[in-house]
């Protein structure tokens, strides 16, 4: 089992191109069914993404490949997403 605290300190990895995404800023679960439905990461814009959800990335469950002990490895199209925040 994983705490949601422990997700916040992985770097997202994605598989597609090897690129290093970012870190997780929030996730959704279903409280219905209690699972995790996605993931998400601030997309760049400047300061004002400080102050608005609608700049995130949201990466679904179904794009989650792996979750390790350092790294979460997802498998996505980054044109899917517009200009995804690259972190060094």
């Amino acid at each position: 089992m994983i705490r949601a605290s422990e997700l916040r300190e992985k770097e997202i990895i994605n598989q597609a191109d090897g690129s290093r995404l970012g870190l997780i800023s929030d996730i959704e679960i279903d409280l219905e069914e209690a699972k995790l439905k996605a993931i998400m990461m601030p997309k760049s814009g400047g300061i004002m993404s400080l102050f608005t959800k609608s700049n995130d990335i949201i990466i679904e469950w179904r794009d989650i490949v792996r979750i390790g002990k350092e790294v979460i490895l997802v498998n996505i199209k980054t044109d899917n997403y517009g200009e995804v925040n690259q972190y060094k």
